[in-house]
Formats: C-alpha cells, sequence, structure tokens
C-alpha cells in the first residue's frame, strides 16, 4: 500500500487560555526548581543529592528505601543510583544498612546531619510552595 497516507487526525480544538495555563504551570514548575537549586547548592548538596535525601525521607508508607526504589523515584539508572548513593555516604549523609530479611538487599537510611538539613531545606521549600499556592490553584481551575 505504498504511496497510500494515513487520514490525517484531527487538530485537538486548544483555546488560548489553555496554552497560556499551560505555559504558566510550566514557568512556575521552572521557578520552583530553580529556587530548589539554589537552596540545595546554600546547603552544600547538588540538587540530586537533594533530591535523594528527600525521596528517601518522603518514600511513600515510610517503610525502607532500596538503591531499585531510589533508582525509580529519581527516574534514574540503578548504576546511577549507586554512585549517588556511594557519594552520598562518603559526605556522611546516608548510611547503608543489610536487611535483616533478605541478606541481598541494602536499605538507605539517612544519617542525623543530612536530617537536620533536610528540615531546613524542607522548612524552605514548603514556604515557596505556599507562596505559589494561589498562583498553582488559580491554573487548575478549568474554565
Amino acid at each position: 500500500m505504498s504511496g497510500m497516507t494515513q487520514p490525517q487526525k484531527p487538530r485537538p480544538a486548544i483555546k488560548q487560555s489553555d496554552y497560556q495555563r499551560l505555559s504558566e504551570f510550566r514557568y512556575l514548575i521552572r521557578r520552583f526548581l530553580e529556587f530548589s537549586q539554589i537552596q540545595a547548592e546554600d546547603a552544600g548538596l547538588t540538587p540530586r543529592q537533594h533530591q535523594a535525601l528527600l525521596a528517601i525521607k518522603g518514600f511513600p508508607g515510610g517503610g525502607p528505601v532500596t538503591v531499585g526504589d531510589l533508582a525509580e523515584r529519581l527516574r534514574i539508572r540503578h548504576h546511577s543510583a549507586v554512585e549517588l548513593i556511594n557519594r552520598l555516604c562518603e559526605a556522611g549523609l546516608v548510611a547503608r544498612d543489610q536487611d535483616k530479611d533478605d541478606h541481598r538487599r541494602v536499605l538507605l537510611r539517612l544519617t542525623e546531619r543530612a536530617d537536620d538539613c533536610l528540615a531546613e531545606l524542607s522548612a524552605a521549600h514548603l514556604d515557596e510552595l505556599s507562596r505559589i499556592e494561589p498562583m498553582l490553584k488559580r491554573l487548575l481551575v478549568r474554565e
């Protein structure tokens, strides 16, 4: 069937206000991420290290976190998560514990130093979120 073209899918009907909402939403996300990067760097962390600490501390259900869990939460490859954890362990921010039930599994936990650092960073981030919350709410209400 060469030479035949597929019928073109009709273009979705998107209003100008929808484009503006999406653009503003992305702008707010970029501003929040920029804020987060500056805060992490001021605390002596890379943004990825900050994200890793938050992913471990805020893991759903509060259960133990494996390297695989962390890789999934950060959307990175397993070997990249291992390298990140190595750097966090060297910095005294994360400790590895062997799972008592399955000795092949390594569980990650924050050190007291990481808990202190993350609490400070999280307080600043929660303040920033409350500041942009009204703008986000306006964007999420579809007209």
